[in-house]
């Protein structure tokens, strides 16, 4: 590598940690790592680290945990680390503009869309919901609109149709942190060719709800088996068996003519559970019981045929989450 910058980094999940350590290992000075607060998480609401912050102990590079960047204490804290170059990736905070400005070249977002589409929190799994063809990572220089910033370099990736959000995340890893690579390698002349984004073509990746995982089986069959790819680890997509809540794993569209109300279970066997939608009908392939585990439909019918047999009925979306 010919040119080493100073670097703050900024960041949370895997998908951030994954950048860190590629410009640990690439041998940039990250002089500091920018990371949400601890905080409590999963059953036992035990206090959880970020995948940020462990690696960058590992790596000795100092970290810093601010509520809110928009403090007095936070600018100075960023000026004295004299950095040229902020990255900041799936970070968490809103940065102002008066934070934007102190890093010599200003900072640098690694985004997991084609910008301007999918601006905002859930881009993966937007993208896989609206049965897009392509996604990639888009590199831009922040600026204080959301994901507004020009774009400085962009990697394209097919989206399968077996796509899941979870798979399409580890695949995007496989292209930013290069991605970035490259870009800082040649830093100055890349952000002097950097690209305005088309604001007119922009589209809102509004972050999941729960709300929202609830399947609604008057909808397409195709639109509700990319849902449940798109909402596929994180927030699994479910409906209503009586008082029980089905989360559904994994399930296809089937072109099936049929004149049930959705909802209905057409038929159920070890191929899977066929559900009449609005259009078509949904192959459900692998589910879950509440505290059971995730299993294919061949195991699940050995314990729960009775309540997954033909003519049995899912409730519409509505139900108490």
């Amino acid at each position: 590598m010919s040119a080493s910058r100073r670097v703050v980094f900024a960041g949370t999940p895997e998908f951030a940690a994954a950048h860190l350590d590629a410009l640990v290992a690439a041998g940039h000075d990250v002089c500091a790592v920018l990371t949400q607060p601890d905080r409590p998480a999963g059953r036992g609401k035990q206090i959880q680290t970020s995948a940020v912050k462990r690696l960058a102990q590992t790596n000795e590079i100092p970290v810093l945990q601010p509520a809110s960047l928009r403090t007095p204490e936070s600018h100075a804290l960023l000026e004295a680390l004299n950095a040229e170059i902020m990255v900041v990736v799936a970070y968490g905070l809103i940065l102002p503009q008066s934070i934007l400005n102190i890093p010599k070249h200003g900072c640098l977002n690694v985004h997991a869309s084609l910008l301007p589409r999918w601006r905002g929190a859930a881009p993966i799994q937007r993208a896989i919901e609206a049965g897009d063809a392509h996604t990639g990572i888009t590199i831009m220089q922040m600026d204080a609109g959301l994901d507004t910033g020009a774009m400085v370099a962009t990697g394209i990736l097919d989206i399968t149709a077996s796509e899941t959000s979870g798979t399409l995340h580890d695949r995007l890893i496989e292209v930013g942190p290069g991605l970035l690579l490259e870009v800082l390698e040649d830093l100055p002349h890349r952000l002097a060719q950097a690209t305005p984004q088309e604001d007119g073509d922009a589209i809102y990746a509004a972050k999941i709800t729960k709300q929202e995982a609830q399947l609604d089986w008057a909808l397409d069959a195709k639109a509700l088996s990319r849902k449940v790819r798109a909402f596929n680890p994180t927030s699994v997509c479910f409906s209503y068996l009586g008082n029980e809540r089905l989360k559904i794993w994994q399930a296809s569209a089937l072109p099936t003519p049929h004149n049930r109300a959705p909802g209905h279970i057409i038929e159920s066997g070890p191929e899977g559970i066929v559900v009449a939608c609005g259009i078509g009908a949904l192959n459900i392939t692998v589910a879950q019981f509440p505290g059971a585990k995730a299993l294919p439909v061949v195991d699940l019918l050995n314990g729960r045929s009775h309540q997954l047999a033909k003519n049995q009925q899912f409730t519409p979306p509505g139900n108490p989450i």
